[in-house]
C-alpha cells in the first residue's frame, strides 16, 4: 500500500503523521522513519505494512505511558495495568515499561522510599507501609531497603505530631481517651513499642507542663 502524505505533526514535535491510500492515517516517531525508511510515495508491502501498523501501536503506547507517569509516580506493574486498561496491548506496555525503566523514569526502588517516606509523614507505620508497597505491586525486594531508609527520628516525630493532634484539645487525658490514640495508631500500622513510647513522651510533656 502506498503512502500518499507524510508529514511532520505540528503539535508534537518528533512526530510524523503518516496517511496511506486508504485513508488511514499512522503517528509515527523518528524511530520508525528510520527503521522502516519512510517516505512519500513509498508502496509498503503488506508484511512490512502490518509491521508498521504495529510499531505505531508501541510507539502509542509509549507516549502514554510516559503522559501517565509524568503525572505522577507509579510501581511498574500498575502503569503495565493501567495501561492495558486503556486498550494497549500488554506487549506493547511490557515494551513501553522496560524502554521508562532503561531511560531511569520508572524506578520501582526509588518509587518504594517514596512511598514510605509519603506515609510515615502523614503518621503510618512500617506495617501500613508494607500493605501499600504490597498493594501498589512493588517487588518485595525493595521493601526492606525502602524501610530501612527511613529516619527514626523523622518516624518518631510523626508519631508525635499523631498524639499531640489527637490529645492536643484534651486537658487531662485519661485511659480511654490514651486508649482510643493507640487503637488508632495500631490502624495505622505502628509496633505497640512504638505507640507506647510515643504516648508516654506526651504524657511526661504534660507533667512537665
Amino acid at each position: 500500500m502506498k503512502i500518499v502524505s507524510l508529514v511532520p505533526d505540528q503539535k508534537i514535535q518528533g512526530r510524523w503523521l503518516l496517511t496511506l491510500e486508504d485513508g488511514t492515517t499512522l503517528k509515527l516517531t523518528d524511530r520508525e522513519m528510520v527503521d522502516f525508511s519512510l517516505y512519500q510515495g513509498l508502496d509498503v508491502p503488506a508484511p512490512a505494512l502490518e509491521q508498521l501498523r504495529d510499531a505505531a501501536d508501541a510507539a502509542r503506547c509509549r507516549r502514554r505511558a510516559a503522559n501517565i507517569l509524568s503525572a505522577r509516580p507509579l510501581s511498574r506493574r500498575e502503569l503495565e495495568k493501567r495501561l492495558v486498561e486503556k486498550g494497549e496491548a500488554p506487549e506493547h506496555a511490557a515494551l513501553a515499561c522496560d524502554e521508562l525503566e532503561r531511560l531511569g523514569y520508572l524506578d520501582d526502588a526509588q518509587y518504594a522510599k517514596t512511598l514510605a517516606q509519603y506515609y510515615v509523614n502523614r503518621g503510618y507505620g512500617p506495617r501500613k507501609v508494607r500493605d501499600e508497597l504490597y498493594r501498589r505491586g512493588v517487588p518485595r525486594e525493595f521493601w526492606d531497603e525502602a524501610l530501612a531508609d527511613l529516619d527514626d527520628q523523622g518516624q518518631q516525630d510523626a508519631l508525635d505530631r499523631f498524639v499531640a493532634a489527637r490529645l492536643g484539645r484534651i486537658q487531662a487525658p485519661d485511659r480511654k481517651d490514651l486508649k482510643r490514640v493507640a487503637d488508632a495508631l495500631s490502624r495505622r500500622g505502628h509496633a505497640w513499642s512504638d505507640i507506647s513510647a510515643a504516648l508516654e513522651r506526651y504524657t511526661h510533656h504534660l507533667e512537665e507542663d
